[in-house]
């Protein structure tokens, strides 16, 4: 893991939130996730992802979603539980050029029902294939 104060700055990990001694929880992970990005949160936080088992608080939960991922809601709720006061859900949606994309409005939907608020969507790595998204709690 690279050390906090030689790591490069900027690109989606710093404007998603993510920092040094955060503890993140990733859920979702398969062999089409984008390997580089999840290097890139573990060597800003200088630890592993946690894994699904993973029972206590975390600073950040790290989502990836696809469309046919089951009930979107469900899943933001359940991540909420999770989350220490201030942290944050970065939701990881498939780029538009996929047919797994997650359309916006549902995306929306999910955030609204969950009392979430959205960032804007920042792109990960070459190609188009996964859009990430910041969610905090509404104030």
């Amino acid at each position: 893991m690279a050390d906090e104060g030689t790591r490069p700055r900027g690109g989606a990990v710093d404007k998603l939130g993510f920092a040094h001694d955060q503890i993140v929880l990733e859920y979702g992970y398969d062999d089409d996730v984008d390997e580089a990005f999840r290097e890139q949160v573990q060597a800003v936080v200088g630890s592993a992802l946690e894994g699904e088992d993973y029972t206590g608080v975390v600073d950040a939960v790290l989502v990836w979603w696809r469309e046919d991922d089951g009930d979107l809601t469900d899943e933001l709720v359940d991540c909420l539980a999770l989350l220490e006061d201030g942290g944050f859900i970065a939701l990881v949606t498939p780029g538009a050029g996929r047919s797994d994309r997650v359309p916006a409005h549902d995306v929306q939907e999910a955030c609204n029902t969950a009392g979430l608020t959205a960032s804007g969507a920042v792109p990960l790595g070459e190609g188009d294939q996964w859009h990430a998204q910041r969610l905090v709690g509404r104030r």
